[in-house]
């Protein structure tokens, strides 16, 4: 089993949500940490939150602006000279009819939740084939492998993750670089949400609403760390998401008879 004992994880979308839940656990159980995100004051206060501050450095960046992610991560390695755990967490959620978005917003899903990793991950890999170490732990969604009405384009981008990590994972076995991709369900938390035209959604989701608490689901995640799990599903251990990916693996006809009926608009 992992130990987190003096790893180096380096921590994306880490000032809210389950990133903040999961840096919390981590520096609990004596990680060394690199938080980043767009918000330096929010990514101080989950700092003076942890376990051991002083084992937290804070590296804010913006993950919608690949064209400048590369040039972050030799300031990340720098920071406690090495880099075990890269945990990719930051995102942003989406629902609206495939026949009402905006190409527009297929691209700023895609380049947030797909690229941004994608990014972050080709800069990084030198790093980890030369210590012959490394650790990619990508947070995925259910949605990453199946698809529900209104949830195009995050699906398609959670999807494409999947695709990239498990080839990823293959490429890189004989380094000793490991790869969780986390497919967590309903999870409440404050992620934002974009409709097709691209404006945020107001008002909470009701499945968000109900959904599997940031610090349940961080616990769970530093189990399947521990255990370098390849693709746990991360939620309510009898949630109707974890249903839906068992019938969508061992009964496929009769999911997509039954899945029209989620969540699409009355």
């Amino acid at each position: 089993m992992r130990s987190l004992k003096d790893q180096v994880a380096w921590i994306t979308g880490a000032s809210s949500g389950i990133g903040e839940a999961l840096a919390c656990a981590m520096s609990a159980r004596g990680a060394r940490l690199i938080l980043s995100s767009r918000r330096l004051a929010e990514l101080e206060r989950v700092k003076n939150n942890c376990a051991y501050p002083d084992k937290v450095s804070i590296l804010p960046l913006d993950l919608t602006d690949t064209a400048n992610l590369e040039a972050k991560v030799p300031i990340a390695i720098a920071l406690f000279g090495h880099i075990d755990i890269m945990v990719h967490n930051g995102g942003i959620s989406q629902r609206a009819l495939v026949a009402e978005t905006d190409l527009s917003v297929h691209r700023e899903v895609m380049e947030l939740n797909y690229f941004s990793y994608i990014v972050l991950t080709k800069a990084l890999l030198p790093h980890f084939i030369a210590r012959r170490s490394g650790y990619f732990v990508v947070t995925s969604s259910v949605m990453g492998k199946i698809g529900t009405p209104m949830r195009a384009a995050y699906a398609a981008a959670k999807h494409a993750l999947h695709g990239y990590f498990d080839c990823l994972r293959a490429e890189v076995n004989q380094y000793n670089i490991k790869v969780t991709i986390l497919t967590p369900g309903y999870i409440h938390t404050s992620i934002a949400a974009i409709t097709g035209d691209g404006s945020f959604l107001s008002g909470e989701p009701e499945q968000i609403k109900g959904g599997f608490s940031a610090d349940k689901a961080a616990r769970q995640i530093i189990r399947a760390i521990q255990n370098e799990a390849y693709e746990p599903y991360i939620g309510k251990l009898l949630g109707q998401e974890r249903l839906a990916l068992f019938m969508k693996r061992l009964l496929p006809g009769l999911f997509t008879r039954l899945i029209p009926r989620f969540g699409t608009p009355k």
